[in-house]
């Protein structure tokens, strides 16, 4: 896929990176990673989303959810610059591109052959890691079904410390 090919070059930043298979952020983990909470550390560190020489991919659908929680919890400034600062270190995927818009076409009808009902946003993040050819790196279930028949999952469960 010419999406693959393009993201390869993006991403690798050295020609003797590990060979890793590519992860593709969806909403709530970029959210605990900015609220630096147990699960956000979990993520950043068990997955070396800071330190990663392919840099994690997200879909501009997760960019337009971000901002949208961002003015509905009142987000201070010093998390609007850390949001900023983190977003600039990845790859942003526009999900109009040709690549996503087939993967969301496959989802959608997977999707309502199933009787899932899943919701718009979710299949469009979904598509943005299939066309790419990632792993949906995910701390919900919303795209559980699709696993691994039509995008590769990775669940994390909510961190609680006790």
């Amino acid at each position: 896929m010419k999406l693959r090919k393009r993201l390869q070059r993006l991403w690798s930043r050295s020609h003797d990176a590990p060979a890793r298979r590519l992860i593709s952020l969806d909403t709530n983990v970029l959210v605990h990673w900015i609220r630096q909470n147990d699960t956000g550390v979990f993520l950043r560190d068990t997955y070396r989303l800071h330190e990663r020489m392919d840099r994690p991919i997200y879909s501009t659908i997760v960019e337009g959810e971000l901002r949208s929680l961002v003015r509905i919890w009142n987000w201070g400034e010093a998390k609007l610059n850390l949001l900023d600062e983190i977003l600039a270190e990845l790859v942003r995927v526009d999900a109009g591109l040709p690549d996503v818009v087939k993967a969301y076409a496959e989802i959608y009808a997977a999707d309502r052959a199933g009787g899932h009902n899943t919701g718009q946003n979710d299949m469009w993040i979904a598509a943005t890691a299939k066309a790419a050819g990632a792993v949906l790196l995910t701390c919900d279930d919303d795209c559980a079904w699709m696993n691994p028949d039509l995008v590769a999952i990775e669940h994390v469960p909510t961190v609680r410390k006790s």
